[in-house]
């Protein structure tokens, strides 16, 4: 299961020297193809065994502040950057040949921002937020379905979000910026925050 990576090439003349506008420049590359769930993500912890742990998200937001997504605060995840504040993501384009790692610290986003997500989700996971005890043990399907009737039920069509529902902030620390190439010669540039400025370095594959 071998093939040659031909698809572009990522070099220090076209790269910008700000890591958050060449994410820009790819993760639109990435939503335009339309057959890739571009905004998902590969989400890493640190858990309480000191062990990495590591899931698919959905980034909801990027800007000057950083990398934003939302989950329930009492998942294992939610735990996890409770005692360890940190966490590295990474994306994946596999038509595009390309990856993007990103570390930093990680915060939780203000209840404003939150409140103001929520409200436009969809009425099903807004009710799915209320209905799942993300992470727990649960005897079947139907502790779920039985969940989300009883939240219907309460709530009706405007259902407030949920205390322990809500967003997470990464604040890139680290970017690196993966290109695949002919030969395994992949390119790969990485950016690192220094005393408040990036410093940009190519890094051998």
């Amino acid at each position: 299961m071998r093939r040659s990576y031909e698809q572009g090439e990522l070099d220090e003349r076209g790269a910008s020297d700000e890591p958050l506008a060449v994410f820009a420049r790819w993760f639109e590359d990435a939503r335009h193809l339309g057959r890739l769930e571009a905004n998902a993500m590969n989400l890493a912890t640190v858990g309480e065994d000191g062990a990495p742990h590591a899931r698919m998200v959905l980034m909801k937001g990027f800007d000057t502040d950083g990398i934003v997504w939302y989950t329930n605060y009492t998942s294992h995840k939610g735990h996890e950057l409770d005692a360890v504040p940190h966490a590295a993501l990474l994306f994946y384009w596999g038509p595009l040949e390309r990856q993007v790692r990103i570390e930093g610290p990680v915060e939780k986003v203000s209840d404003a921002e939150s409140d103001a997500y929520y409200a436009v989700r969809p009425l099903d996971s807004r009710i799915g937020a209320w209905a799942s005890p993300q992470s727990e043990v649960i005897a079947n399907r139907g502790v779920l379905v039985a969940n989300a009737a009883k939240a219907a039920a309460e709530h009706g069509l405007n259902p407030p979000r949920p205390p322990w529902w809500g967003g997470y902030r990464l604040r890139p620390e680290l970017w690196e910026f993966w290109q695949g190439r002919k030969s395994r010669l992949h390119d790969r540039l990485r950016y690192t925050l220094r005393d408040g400025r990036w410093t940009r370095e190519r890094l051998a594959p």
